[in-house]
């Protein structure tokens, strides 16, 4: 039953109305639709008659005659209610406003405001004369739920007659507008074993129509559920909030991991006769919970190991978890609970496949343990949920058999230190050196034999191990370091395969006094006469303490020059100074022999050379440079003879120098016989071309040459030939040049060419004197003189000199003026 106002008027067949409003809000658009009245239907007409009713703007009253000023009127304009979405006709009217002065003066109507003048323009009008104001076009509440517009009022000159007045025209919403999802699918997640009433997720669909209505008004509900297991309602949604929580007991992700719930969301308060409707997908996730302990597949397992082996996997437990693979809840974790008090075992887990690996992590010994009968127990990384139980299958049995391999001998004692005195005689037996074999069960032999003896003074024997020296033993080798000698030792059974182990020997060797003492410097200088300075000495010993200092210093009695010559003064334990006995002792070389004599016992004595070079000393007591020489042992004569040696030879590298100068002198001083200017040196290889010169080629030398087909020339005189052959005659024999020829000869040598070259007729190019012999009116080439025709007076004929030796002559000829 609906129950609401109605703008309407009659028709023919019924009342026809525009617009429908509901009291709930419910609007309907029945403009084109007759409307029949039915029986529970109240209709109530808001205006009876068209047009609407006009609205009278309020005026200002004149006052009366008594003086008495009328108040003005309030009015109080109502809204103006205009339906979303009207079909039309447009324009549609909407009210009339007019002012009680249209009656004695014309009044032009105007509106402005959003909607009228302002954007969105025109959607409202007005007629102008009539007041008459209409909607031009449907109308959207989702875009403009309100209009304020003023209306005015003028007489025909524009006078303002009336003061504006507001009008408020709302647009009332229809419901056109579905509910849309904010997103089309929700992912959400629940423990799996949740009780009714847990919270999973919310959706939300918001509707565009006016939320104070049912237009706006959304709710939701669930249509289906995908799978139905173990109920077809696992689930329930809040119709006003979309709050999605669980209704039934029985999420378990091990045999329903997902669901898929379609959710509508539905206007008109959820009507589904009247209300518009949209749907969207809630994919809800069962997330793993630890409910299933995990469980050994076999109550028992196997392996076996051999002794001695660390970081080997003996045995692989195979587990079943029903849980998320890869999570905590499905991780694996060993532990070993009894049958390993040493800690020979561990068991690790196989990320990937979640095995349990027994490892061996400490060497077991197959004649100590056989055999290893563990208890293993497995549980999760994840403690298991509230209220369940682990099972008995979590617990299982590994029995490990331990395998006998032949092991490798060992010495009891390693490393084994002795101590002895050095010196020892070889064949002296040191020790025992013997090593046990593990292998109880096995019936082998050891072997021995020396794998490292730096100075080979040590023998084992093969059988017993016993040690025996086979050299001397010396605590001051280089093979001992602090007092220690070293030596390896291999035992190795007769067992398949055979195994060996090593031992070392330390030897401590005890010091013994077997090193006399050696004197030190070996060399020193001191002046020829006695003063402060002497020679500071020492002595060294290979031994160490008892058997070193303090030391004894003193001098042979043979010979006798040694103690008349030298004295020796003891400083203290160590040291001591030997000096000059007499005021002076020739300078030079002297070897003086020193007894040194230790503290050992017994003690030990040493006579030792030092090399003493006595020499003329400065204020300083420093030796001179003479002084040193003739210390040396080089006499005044042999020191003249060596200068006089040095001089003869810088003599002689002087008087060298000298002669090459002088030599080189004479070579550039040495005059060539050709003049500087054509000095051809370093061109002589160019005179080999056949032709001209390069400077002759500058020129055109056919002008100079015969033409053979100028039948008018006359016949040749006696003398002449033509240019362009080779005559025919002697040759002059040329120069020879001399293989290495000296720099001096090259003058002679170029000279001696030049003049056979003027001289040979059959020369090419045949440009030589006698070529321009022949000058007359048949020659082409004209007179020399025409070669400088264009000049006036005197000919001059020096520009041949540039062309060359040859026209030099020319040029000597023909100077002076003549021209023929």
């Amino acid at each position: 039953d609906w129950d609401g106002t109605c703008n309407l008027h009659s028709g023919r067949s019924g009342i026809k109305f525009s617009s429908c409003v509901g009291t709930k809000g419910t609007q309907y658009e029945t403009n084109s639709v007759d409307f029949k009245p039915q029986k529970g239907k109240k209709i109530v007409a808001l205006d009876p008659s068209p047009p609407p009713k006009d609205t009278l703007l309020p005026w200002p009253r004149h006052p009366n005659a008594d003086g008495l000023r009328r108040r003005k009127r309030d009015w109080v304009i109502p809204p103006i209610n205009v339906p979303e979405n009207s079909r039309g006709p447009f324009p549609q009217q909407l009210v009339r406003i007019r002012s009680d002065k249209d009656n004695d003066i014309p009044i032009r109507y105007s509106i402005t405001g959003v909607g009228a003048d302002q954007p969105p323009m025109e959607v409202f009008s007005i007629d102008s004369m009539s007041g008459r104001m209409y909607v031009t076009r449907p109308m959207d509440r989702e875009e403009h739920a309100s209009y304020h517009l003023r209306a005015h009022a003028v007489d025909m000159n524009g006078n303002k007659v009336e003061n504006p007045i507001d009008l408020y025209i709302y647009v009332i919403d229809m419901n056109d507008n579905r509910p849309e999802f904010i997103n089309q699918v929700y992912n959400g997640s629940v423990d799996e074993g949740s009780k009714p009433g847990t919270y999973v997720m919310t959706v939300t669909a918001n509707d565009a129509d006016d939320s104070t209505t049912a237009n706006g008004m959304v709710r939701y509900r669930i249509v289906t559920q995908t799978p139905q297991s173990p109920s077809q309602n696992m689930f329930t949604i809040n119709s006003e909030t979309g709050d999605i929580v669980t209704v039934a007991a029985g999420l378990d992700r091990e045999k329903v991991q997902q669901y898929t719930v379609i959710v509508q969301a539905t206007d008109m308060e959820g009507n589904l006769n009247y209300g518009l409707s949209n749907t969207a997908t809630a994919i809800i996730t069962v997330t793993d919970v630890n409910d299933n302990p995990p469980e050994f597949t076999a109550s028992t397992f196997a392996g076996e190991v051999p002794e001695n082996r660390v970081e080997t996997v003996v045995a692989n437990l195979t587990v079943m978890d029903r849980d998320q693979p890869h999570s905590p809840n499905w991780n694996a974790v060993y532990r070993i609970i009894s049958g390993d008090p040493s800690g020979h075992f561990t068991v690790r887990t196989d990320p990937v496949t979640n095995e349990g690996m027994v490892t061996v992590v400490k060497a077991v010994d197959y004649e100590l343990n056989r055999a290893f009968m563990l208890t293993v127990m497995v549980s999760n990384q994840a403690p298991l949920a509230s209220g369940i139980q682990m099972s008995f299958q979590s617990t299982a049995g590994v029995t490990i058999s331990v395998m006998d391999i032949n092991e490798a001998p060992y010495f009891p004692s390693n490393h084994k230190l002795i101590r002895l005195e050095e010196g020892v005689p070889p064949g002296t037996v040191l020790t025992t050196f013997s090593a046990v074999d593990p292998d109880r069960f096995m019936q082998q032999a050891v072997r021995y034999s020396k794998l490292s003896d730096p100075a080979n003074w040590l023998h084992i024997n093969a059988t017993n191990g016993q040690i025996t020296t086979a050299a001397v033993l010396d605590r001051e080798s280089l093979y001992t370091k602090n007092n220690v000698y070293e030596a390896t030792f291999l035992a190795a059974d007769n067992g398949i395969p055979p195994a060996s182990g090593t031992g070392t020997l330390q030897i401590y060797l005890i010091d013994i006094n077997d090193n006399a003492p050696e004197l030190l410097p070996k060399e020193a200088q001191i002046c020829e006469k006695p003063n402060l300075n002497a020679i500071n000495i020492t002595a060294a010993d290979a031994d160490i303490d008892p058997n070193i200092g303090p030391y004894v210093f003193e001098l042979p009695f043979v010979p006798a020059a040694v103690r008349k010559n030298w004295t020796i003064t003891r400083l203290n334990g160590d040291y001591a100074q030997l000096s000059l006995r007499i005021l002076y002792l020739e300078a030079g070389m002297y070897d003086v022999p020193i007894i040194v004599t230790d503290s050992g016992n017994p003690p030990l004595s040493n006579t030792s050379i030092i090399k003493v070079k006595v020499c003329p000393c400065d204020d300083n007591g420093d030796c001179t440079t003479i002084g040193a020489v003739a210390a040396a042992g080089l006499g005044t004569g042999a020191i003249v003879a060596i200068l006089i040696c040095i001089l003869i030879l810088l003599t002689m590298v002087l008087l060298f120098v000298m002669w090459m100068k002088r030599r080189e002198k004479e070579r550039h001083t040495k005059q060539l016989l050709i003049d500087p200017e054509d000095d051809v040196r370093d061109n002589i290889l160019k005179y080999d071309e056949e032709g001209g010169g390069e400077e002759d080629q500058d020129y055109d030398l056919s002008q100079l040459q015969q033409p053979e087909a100028m039948g008018h020339v006359p016949s040749k005189a006696p003398g002449v030939r033509r240019v362009d052959e080779r005559p025919v005659g002697a040759e002059p024999q040329y120069p020879v040049r001399p293989m290495v020829p000296h720099p001096g000869d090259i003058g002679d040598f170029i000279n001696e060419g030049l003049r056979a070259a003027d001289n040979d007729p059959t020369a090419p190019p045949y440009d030589s004197l006698l070529v321009f012999d022949y000058e007359g009116s048949g020659s082409t080439a004209g007179s020399v003189s025409s070669l400088n025709s264009s000049s006036s007076g005197d000919q001059d004929y020096d520009y041949l000199n540039d062309w060359g030796p040859r026209f030099k002559k020319l040029a000597d000829m023909y100077g002076g003026g003549e021209e023929d």
